[in-house]
């Protein structure tokens, strides 16, 4: 399997902003440049062989131990004795940072890395430094961090005829390009105006697309009274966004807007409207948005399209726009760049999205190995990587699986971020996108306080933006459990849950989201086969979306199919292994065994989902009766007594009351409930 890098990301940030002073290491190794390593303040020779100098930077930046077998391949193009020669690339190498007794270079049979744990290499303190978030440096360190970039990564260090060390080599150079930008972008906010416009120039350098960087150099140039260079450089850079068919409305606006801002400005508004295009007074609202660029295929050093890196990348594109929750771009656009050869942070660039997806497939015989990549466009934080490495038995279900864990899982993350973010924000100052992540953060803490903070920021995020699908959704869950945990009156609450249902689907009757709170309300009514066909609409608008898979669970465990009951949880773990709702999840499938009368196996699942930190009484419930029917007495009646603690007089009629078993699954828990005493 290839080996994935990346770069540097577990490793923390002390608060100077770099783990240590270059000066006071024994080892300083420069790879943002020209590659150099120095010892006590003097350079040391480096071997005349490229090989050995990228073997070292190869295993400086890999976070693991890397296979022999690899390292031959990457490096070595079918020679007599690749092995042979890595051990003399080895030898190379002890004789340069093996010294004094400190031993850096470790090899075994199998697999070498090196431990530079006390040396000071720039490029590892740049990833580090990007991973913790480059926000939290003050300028100085920030400034400190930038004047390691002298020049590309590994430069003069390309070497012919090794397309798998070339892929990577272009990958480092881009995802490192991609942090200095970011770093430049945050110099840009507190430099001084004698400073200021070094910084953007370079940033325009390395990201000429970039929207932001023209619309911040406008803006700059008209505050300095700058009129006609500003003018000059909107009509440049008109011309080369129009011949890659890029759109200048957004560029134009910030012009005209930093125009109209300066008062001694000597144009009039005619005047600065034959520079300026008409402002676009229709925007659409705010959604994240996310760019998933064409997996690159590590099987082959050929470049032809249409295999199965190209046909995950377009899977993942079209699943992320059915969960509608993204502004998605087109897959003919970020294939269109690909083939330009622009790289994924780029590209997030010019298209001016949030996240960038990146990734790669190999293929080596029965197996197939997929690495991706999440990263935050602005900040070039990598959110989260993974590597997928399964038996290839059946091409198209090995990507079928592969392609549900992607969405999912990016779908995941990018929600906790946002749904972090908008929480740090003030209440008055958020939007209809933010207000409602603000919900879901409130939402997912299950208590009758956060409920009812949760609806309120539903309720302000569809006021904002009334054609929202998905804050109705949220708004109606809160119905749905201030109904499910008894924190209001029932049937009221019903009815609001199906009438904020309702609402979604008018406004988007293909969202997921929208017939996933549907499905709940029906069940709330006791129309068991109309939540169904809900639910079972949700999936089939998005397969990825884990909380349908786990609705129906939660409904075929109480009345339907015990066993479609236990798939479907199965299925929606598997999308979404670290939910907010894995209790229900748990809980589901445990309700669902003990209709079948497996109550040994139901009771170690209800365990599970009492053991979640979010559980409520009724999951803590399920464990409670499951345990009293697998004969588990002191157990489920440690469980009643935990929840006595928060509902003294919780019993047998209150979980009925909350759940809608059919009369077999209700008998059957009155006996549990009874052999504990809680009838």
């Amino acid at each position: 399997m290839e080996s994935s890098v990346v770069v540097g990301v577990e490793l923390p940030v002390e608060s100077d902003g770099l783990r240590r002073s270059p000066e006071k290491n024994l080892l300083q190794v420069r790879m943002l440049g020209a590659m150099t390593i120095c010892q006590d303040g003097r350079a040391l020779a480096l071997p005349a062989s490229r090989k050995v100098r990228v073997l070292f930077a190869y295993l400086a930046l890999a976070p693991r131990a890397v296979s022999r077998t690899h390292l031959c391949e990457l490096l070595w193009d079918v020679p007599n004795d690749p092995r042979g020669e890595l051990r003399w690339s080895l030898s190379k190498l002890r004789n340069i940072i093996d010294a004094d007794g400190r031993r850096r270079v470790h090899a075994s049979a199998d697999a070498i890395r090196l431990d530079l744990t006390d040396c000071f290499v720039d490029a590892i303190e740049i990833a580090r430094a990007t991973a913790e978030g480059l926000e939290k440096l003050a300028p100085e360190q920030q400034r400190t961090l930038y004047s390691l970039f002298s020049g590309d990564f590994l430069e003069g260090l390309e070497i012919a005829r090794n397309p798998a060390f070339g892929a990577w080599l272009t990958a480092q150079r881009r995802r490192f390009r991609g942090c200095q930008v970011a770093l430049l972008e945050h110099l840009v906010r507190s430099a001084g105006n004698e400073e200021v416009f070094g910084y953007l120039e370079r940033w325009l350098q390395l990201a000429p697309f970039d929207r932001q960087v023209h619309e911040i150099l406008l803006t700059r140039l008209a505050r300095h009274g700058k009129i006609r260079e500003g003018e000059e450089h909107l009509a440049s850079v008109g011309r080369l966004f129009e011949a890659e068919g890029l759109d200048m409305a957004p560029i134009r606006n910030a012009w005209r807007s930093a125009r109209a801002q300066v008062s001694h400005s000597p144009l009039t508004d005619a005047a600065i409207a034959t520079v300026c295009a008409p402002e676009d007074q229709t925007a659409a609202p705010r959604r994240a948005s996310i760019a998933v660029m064409p997996f690159v295929d590590r099987s082959s050093a050929t470049s032809v399209r249409g295999g199965a890196a190209d046909a995950l990348a377009h899977d993942v594109i079209t699943r992320l726009a059915q969960l509608r929750s993204l502004f998605v771009i087109a897959q003919g656009t970020v294939f269109a760049l690909h083939e330009r050869s622009i790289g994924a942070e780029e590209a997030g660039r010019m298209l001016n999205v949030d996240y960038v997806v990146s990734g790669s497939v190999r293929r080596d015989g029965k197996r197939m190995s997929v690495t991706v990549e999440l990263a935050e466009t602005r900040t070039a934080h990598i959110i989260w990587t993974e590597i997928f490495d399964q038996t290839l038995d059946d091409a198209f279900l090995v990507l079928d699986e592969i392609g549900n864990r992607i969405v999912a899982s990016i779908v995941a993350e990018i929600e906790t971020i946002e749904r972090n973010r908008a929480i740090l924000k003030p209440p008055a100052s958020l939007d209809a996108w933010e207000a409602h992540h603000r919900g879901l953060w409130h939402m997912y803490r299950f208590s009758k306080a956060e409920n009812d903070q949760a609806r309120h920021f539903f309720e302000m995020a569809v006021r904002l933006d009334p054609t929202f699908a998905r804050a109705y959704a949220g708004l109606s869950f809160t119905h749905f459990q201030n109904a499910f945990q008894g924190w209001a009156a029932r049937e009221p609450e019903i009815d609001r849950a199906f009438e904020s249902a309702t609402q979604s689907l008018m406004v988007d009757d293909r969202d997921p989201a929208a017939h996933w709170a549907m499905g709940r309300a029906f069940w709330l009514r006791g129309q068991h086969d109309q939540s169904v066909n809900e639910l079972e609409r949700t999936i089939d608008l998005s397969p990825n979306f884990a909380m349908g898979h786990y609705t129906l669970a939660f409904v075929h465990s109480q009345a339907g199919d015990p066993d479609i009951a236990i798939s479907s949880s199965d299925h929606s773990r598997d999308l979404s292994p670290f939910d907010p709702l894995l209790f229900g999840m748990l809980g589901s499938r445990a309700m669902a065994l003990v209709r079948l009368g497996r109550f040994e196996e139901a009771a170690g699942w209800g365990i599970k989902a009492a053991a979640r930190p979010n559980a409520h009484p009724h999951i803590l419930a399920i464990a409670a009766y499951s345990l009293a029917l697998a004969g588990s007495l002191d157990e489920a009646r440690a469980h009643a007594a935990a929840i006595r603690r928060k509902l003294p007089r919780y019993g047998i009629a209150d979980f009925l009351g909350a759940f809608r078993f059919d009369p077999d699954g209700a008998a059957l828990f009155r006996k549990g409930a009874k052999r504990i005493g809680m009838t």
